[in-house]
């Protein structure tokens, strides 16, 4: 991240905002609660005395309804000359509405009052963005109900996420694809984050935690960003490699003929087409005690999806680089735990290939054996994510895990069932399907449990071999699950399909980070 995040105590109090409002600093980001039209208007105690700084100009505002206080809405004030008489050092004085007062009394308002205050601080951000300013004191959480530490922790992981995805420009991090960049160069540098005496070593905390997270975002969007000749399943290697040297990770990486010993035919059929030779990626993080179960995360790593002899249409296919967000954030969750020095067993795993039309490549009636021994026909070589899965999920069986969970950009179906809000959630394990929701309620990156009735299995029947790769269009995110599901007996598992929500398409095309914050949520939970 581009931008400095700094906790500094003010004094508690009658002047405490006084005090604030002495820090130097480009701009100041003031909430105010929601000022229903036919109350009589009032302002805040707290905001009386710096409205008479202001000569007036946060109670014009309210009186003439340029500002109610709903949630977004923004006011930007700037510096006149007397401020400076009277003690307001910031140049500009951004009032931002936080609607009406949340009281929080379960996960519900809890998650109203994250919702909400995601959108005042999307909007705040918009309107600092567009002002050059480079420091800001941010006070927007301030007039929450924060007495909850884990609530209070979500606020601000929140708010530096939220920086990180208004800041975040992949053509300044990478300048060597354009000869002229369009873009210029951010001028956000700092942001302070008031606090107590008391609660500055919980917010110091808060902020470590939040920025792990956001860099681990960034790192994912950059794979996922990254055009698909700089990022081959070499080039994830490199970057897995990378990470465990920085970061104390410990990294295997199986090369093909490692693969044929284990019996990989499913992942092998996939990648046979390519020039680009396929990478198996293990990263262990091992921050709990040696005799603790790992958690265990699989990412799929298509780096390129034509389709295979399956070709799928030319128009659209640049985004098939896409394919690879699966991998990418479990690289970008692998480096955040390690960061935030998480106290937990954690397996990072990516199967990385790419899916080519070739002489060599698979075609649709082939049958191959997966390393369970359980045999597939492949109907449709674009249906390639599950079979490099399959023989991951085999794989990660020799780490008696606590817990698996692939993370994939499996199913243009999962896309019209849930659009680009949720990400399809697909598991029979009860415990295993609250975790999630709960870490995605907590970090606004939300999953929607989807079914998996036995019943389906059927459309994967196949007459020639144990069962096919795809059991045709109806419900078709649902029996790629349970393709999957096939190979999952020995643990719980469940299964993330972020075909929706790990990119942006349009003139916002680019990975979105997601599902980082759900990820790392979970296993910090667990």
């Amino acid at each position: 991240m581009q931008t400095k995040f700094i906790t500094k105590v003010f004094p508690e109090g009658q002047n405490r905002l006084t005090a604030q409002l002495l820090l130097p600093v480009d701009c100041v980001i003031l909430p105010l609660p929601h000022t229903p039209s036919d109350t009589q208007t009032r302002l805040p105690k707290q905001l009386e005395k710096l409205d008479q700084l202001l000569d007036g100009a946060i109670d014009s505002a309210i009186s003439g309804k340029d500002f109610t206080g709903k949630v977004g809405e923004t006011y930007l004030l700037s510096q006149q000359k007397s401020w400076k008489l009277k003690g307001i050092h910031a140049k500009r004085v951004l009032l931002v509405g936080l609607g009406e007062h949340t009281k929080v009394s379960d996960k519900t308002t809890e998650n109203k009052l994250l919702t909400e205050y995601s959108k005042a601080a999307r909007a705040a951000l918009r309107v600092v963005m567009g002002t050059q300013s480079s420091s800001i004191l941010w006070l927007l959480e301030q007039d929450l109900e924060l007495k909850k530490e884990s609530l209070h922790s979500l606020v601000i992981r929140q708010t530096i996420q939220l920086v990180e995805e208004a800041t975040y420009r992949f053509g300044l991090r990478f300048k060597q694809f354009k000869t002229k960049p369009m873009e210029a160069p951010i001028s956000l540098k700092s942001i302070t984050l008031a606090t107590t005496q008391k609660m500055e070593k919980q917010l110091k905390e808060f902020v470590r935690i939040g920025v792990a997270v956001a860099q681990g975002m960034s790192l994912s969007k950059d794979l996922g960003n990254l055009p698909p000749n700089y990022c081959t399943p070499s080039y994830l290697a490199k970057t897995a490699q990378s990470v465990g040297k920085e970061h104390a990770l410990k990294v295997q990486v199986l090369e093909r003929k490692e693969m044929e010993q284990l019996g990989m035919g499913a992942f092998l059929a996939v990648t046979q087409g390519s020039d680009h030779p396929p990478k198996f990626i293990i990263m262990h993080h091992l921050g709990g005690a040696s005799k603790e179960a790992p958690i265990v995360i699989v990412g799929k790593g298509i780096t390129f999806d034509t389709g295979g002899i399956s070709l799928k249409p030319g128009e659209g296919m640049d985004e098939m680089k896409y394919d690879m967000c699966g991998a990418a954030s479990v690289l970008g969750t692998m480096q955040a735990i390690a960061q935030m020095k998480l106290k937990k067993n954690v397996i990072g795993v990516i199967p990385t290939c790419e899916n080519m039309p070739s002489g060599k490549a698979t075609r649709p009636g082939d049958i191959v054996v997966t390393m369970s021994g359980q045999t597939v026909e492949i109907l449709n070589t674009d249906a390639e994510g599950r079979l490099i899965l399959c023989d991951a999920l085999t794989y990660v069986e020799r780490f008696r895990p606590k817990a698996v969970i692939d993370i994939a950009t499996l199913t243009g179906a999962c896309v019209i069932a849930l659009g680009h809000v949720h990400t399809g959630l697909f598991s029979k394990n009860e415990h295993l399907v609250k975790a999630l929701q709960h870490a995605g309620q907590a970090t606004l990156d939300t999953v929607w449990h989807m079914p998996m009735d036995d019943a389906y299995q059927d459309q994967l029947k196949s007459n020639f071999a144990d069962f096919a790769n795809i059991g045709g269009r109806p419900a078709g995110s649902i029996t790629a699950a349970c393709y999957l599901s096939r190979f999952t007996h020995a643990y719980d598992w469940a299964h993330l399909d972020i075909a929706g929500t790990a990119w942006k398409s349009g003139a916002a095309k680019g990975a979105t980070g997601r599902p980082v914050p759900l990820l790392t949520e979970y296993l910090m939970k667990e």
